[in-house]
């Protein structure tokens, strides 16, 4: 018998409406998870018991009285701790932030509360958001479930171990070059980093989205229903398109798509054996099932990622460099001598370079994929790295070379997701990315759902 915190939100929305289940009973069931993992894998900056099982006895009452507030009401989620939360402090990740409680929620959080779901708290992050890794100056370490010596990848790490341990169906991320995908590949979960703007976010920020990260394509397709709802505080925001994903995320049949397979993107980190076996065993799949499966051409040139790389670096140091060296001291300093060590000696010329370099990565990946109907490839070159580590390479220096097949589409605007598709021979996840035309975040989750229907028998969940 399926246990509570293993069912999918749709699974769970069907028991309320039934009366087979309560959204008390699922919001205890998360909560006992978090005690039983929180102990070893350390995803969660807050946890929200007392306002969790306040808000499921209310969302019981409305589903005994037929009126839910949504299809997902008394569904249990995680939210980033950069997403504002009212009453809750959002330190970044670090221990030199504002600690000041949030006066109001940012719009993911209030389209949670609107959707009636329980948010059982806030999950980890490293510092500022600027590491592909669970190492946080604030937080500690955030460990894989699926093995606690071994990496979650970041920024989204809390969200990604929450999701790979059972806390809830839903987990909010957000993604500025792989925050949302890298996470989700490493802890086996589905990642959607939408179109720029599909779902408002408060600060906006060039390349910077929120999005899902679920166990399943359906549930991420039910909280896209929620999330990208519109909110007048993001300036960056598309208009808004009323569309039920989750009516429309079945039946896409791969017959006739162009599929573009890049294993190779010649720039960063080259794909280790099993990424690209992995990719190739998706494409192989859709190739069956009627796709037109060509090979696609690197897009990404090395000064292309340099120059997002530098505009990182640049950013950064801007707040850095103006702190008390007593304050500095207490950020991670891997983090410091990423964002110190050239940027120091940047010149405007440096940064604007920087700057045209990532515009024209914008138009290269718009171009790479207006032939294709669709791009497959790998989220992480990288199957896996150790938990202590910073990044792959855990050199400062080389911080970023492993989001090669992400940060493009950051900059592109264009939706992309992380689909779970195989285990390496030691039995970790392995995910493979699905990027889609400018705008067609449903066409990325159609596609994400037939790949979830084609892909092999995947190992069971990690328990405590």
């Amino acid at each position: 018998m399926t246990e509570i915190h293993e069912l999918s939100a749709a699974e769970l929305s069907n028991a309320y409406a039934r009366g087979e289940l309560s959204p008390v009973e699922a919001a205890r069931a998360a909560l006992e998870r978090i005690e039983r993992w929180e102990p070893k894998i350390n995803a969660m900056y807050r946890v929200h018991r007392d306002a969790a099982l306040e808000a499921a006895t209310g969302s019981e009452a409305r589903w005994r009285a037929g009126s839910p507030l949504s299809a997902i009401d008394g569904v249990p989620v995680t939210i980033k701790e950069n997403i504002y939360t009212r009453g809750d402090p959002a330190p970044l990740g670090t221990q030199v932030t504002d600690r000041t409680p949030k006066a109001q929620d940012a719009p993911p959080a209030v389209r949670m509360r609107e959707a009636g779901c329980v948010i059982l708290g806030k999950t980890t992050m490293p510092d500022f958001g600027m590491l592909s890794s669970g190492r946080s100056s604030m937080h500690g370490t955030t460990r894989n479930p699926w093995r606690l010596d071994r990496n979650t990848a970041g920024s989204s790490s809390g969200a990604g171990a929450a999701g790979a341990a059972g806390y809830g169906p839903f987990h909010i991320g957000t993604d500025i070059g792989g925050s949302i995908r890298l996470p989700a590949a490493l802890c086996g979960l589905y990642g959607l980093k939408p179109s720029l703007g599909r779902v408002p976010i408060d600060p906006p920020y060039m390349g910077r989205a929120a999005g899902p990260m679920t166990r399943s394509v359906t549930d991420a397709a039910l909280m896209m229903n929620a999330l990208a709802r519109p909110d007048a505080r993001d300036f960056m925001s598309l208009p808004y398109e009323p569309m039920d994903y989750a009516a429309n995320v079945d039946g896409l049949s791969p017959k006739g798509l162009r599929i573009g397979v890049l294993t190779d993107m010649r720039a960063g980190l080259p794909p280790e054996p099993e990424v690209v076996a992995a990719v190739e065993s998706a494409a192989r799949a859709l190739e069956a099932a009627g796709a037109i499966v060509e090979p696609a051409p690197a897009f990404l040139a090395p000064a292309m990622l340099d120059g997002i790389c530098a505009f990182f670096e640049a950013r950064s140091h801007a707040d850095v460099a103006t702190m008390a060296p007593e304050v500095r001291s207490r950020i991670l300093p891997f983090i410091v001598e990423w964002c110190m060590h050239r940027a120091s000696n940047f010149t405007g010329a440096d940064v604007m370079t920087a700057y045209g370099q990532v515009m024209t990565m914008r138009d290269a990946a718009v171009r790479a994929t207006a032939r294709f109907d669709f791009l497959l490839m790998p989220t992480t070159p990288v199957v896996s790295w150790g938990a202590e580590q910073h990044s792959p390479s855990d050199d400062p220096h080389d911080a970023l070379s492993h989001i090669a097949f992400t940060v493009a589409f950051n900059m592109s605007e264009q939706p992309a997701a992380s689909v779970p598709w195989t285990h390496s021979a030691d039995g970790l996840p392995i995910g493979v990315q699905v990027a889609g035309q400018r705008f067609d975040d449903l066409g990325v989750l159609r596609l994400s759902r037939a790949l979830e229907l084609l892909r092999p028998p995947l190992r069971p969940w990690p328990q405590p």
